[in-house]
């Protein structure tokens, strides 16, 4: 019989494609530290991303074409990941942070922190280091979304982000007095949301989630000049009038060159006892606007009453009711939304500046 070698493994696993970026994983350098026991094969597969949508198919996909090697009697497979850094200079902000993304939607009311929090929890709970920057500073409610009343005592000058459900946490909410307005004009604005970059303890991140207030006012554009955006994710309902206002939100994104990585329609159905969907809201409207801007479609979220009851009770959807459809499908639009932000820092960039143009 003759020996296995590593050679004939990395030949195995060269036809093995990584679906996203299109190139087989030894291309991609996707595998790691192969070693030969006998008719034992190891390996590690290095991912993109902890939350890659297509983990267990490139993992049974690398598992099958090595037991194809004449000799082979079992393979056992690491499935590990290093998420890369888009490239972009964050000079506020004194640790890495390798991806951030803005979360934002033309009006209120659309479940946009629903879909921030839930969202980064996801990514939490998959192995990657998250951190959770609340920008509505107006109407800051990530706390009670998360069950966050206070941050830990400051180290000097440096602010230390608050730690829930796996990811760090700030927000304006929990440092005023709850219920006291804040009458801000816009430098006021501004100097609040450089704060949160430059004067918190983050550490490195993976990935950065920022919840934009509604609109497309200063906190929008404050966010998009102080730190260079990995993209922008819209999310909207599906009828008209949330379809509108969520387009002035993409346009805004596209005038300050922030890539869009795509939109996210919530609310999309209610399922009824039967297993009918009731439409309350119209149908298709997140798709069809993603067809027509030529973006990314990230996925839609049923309407389900435990999303509000752990908006109110700080136990995100994701966490209380974990095999719920809206978790699900939150799950998945935060495997997507990964999957497209590693592409694009592996050199899709281009690619999606280029997709919202045409």
């Amino acid at each position: 019989m003759t020996a296995i070698t590593k050679e004939a493994v990395l030949q195995a696993l060269s036809v093995v494609q990584e679906p996203d970026l299109k190139q087989d994983l030894v291309t991609l350098n996707m595998v790691r530290h192969v070693e030969i026991n006998g008719g034992e094969v190891s390996f590690t597969v290095m991912l993109t991303t902890p939350a890659c949508p297509f983990r267990v198919k490139i993992e049974k996909d690398s598992r099958d074409a090595v037991m194809k090697i004449d000799g082979v009697k079992s393979v056992n497979i690491k499935m590990d990941s290093d998420v890369p850094n888009d490239g972009r200079m964050r000079g506020l902000v004194k640790t890495p942070i390798r991806n951030a993304i803005a979360i934002g939607s033309g009006k209120g009311g659309v479940g946009k922190s629903t879909v921030s929090v839930n969202v980064a929890v996801a990514l939490a709970q998959s192995g990657a280091r998250v951190g959770l920057l609340d920008a509505d500073i107006y109407g800051p409610n990530t706390p009670t979304m998360l069950g966050v009343t206070k941050l830990p005592p400051p180290q000097g000058q440096r602010l230390i982000p608050a730690d829930a459900y796996g990811l760090k946490m700030i927000s304006m909410g929990l440092l005023v007095k709850p219920g006291q307005p804040l009458i801000w004009r816009g430098p006021m604005l501004n100097s609040a949301i450089r704060q949160f970059l430059g004067d918190v303890e983050w550490g490195e991140l993976d990935y950065l989630i920022i919840d934009l207030p509604p609109g497309t006012g200063d906190a929008s554009l404050s966010l998009a000049q102080a730190l260079p955006l990995s993209g922008a994710v819209i999310v909207t309902l599906p009828q008209l009038v949330s379809l509108e206002d969520a387009g002035r939100g993409l346009n805004m994104f596209k005038t300050l060159e922030v890539p869009i990585l795509g939109i996210v329609e919530n609310m999309s159905y209610l399922e009824l006892p039967d297993g009918a969907h009731m439409d309350l809201f119209g149908t298709g409207g997140g798709e069809h606007l993603a067809q027509v801007t030529g973006t990314s479609f990230l996925g839609n979220v049923p309407i389900d009453p435990n999303v509000r009851i752990g908006g109110d009770t700080g136990k995100p959807i994701i966490v209380s009711h974990p095999h719920s459809a809206a978790a699900q499908a939150l799950r998945q639009i935060a495997e997507n939304l990964a999957s497209k932000v590693s592409v694009a820092a592996l050199g899709g960039v281009n690619e999606i500046a280029v997709s919202i143009t045409e």
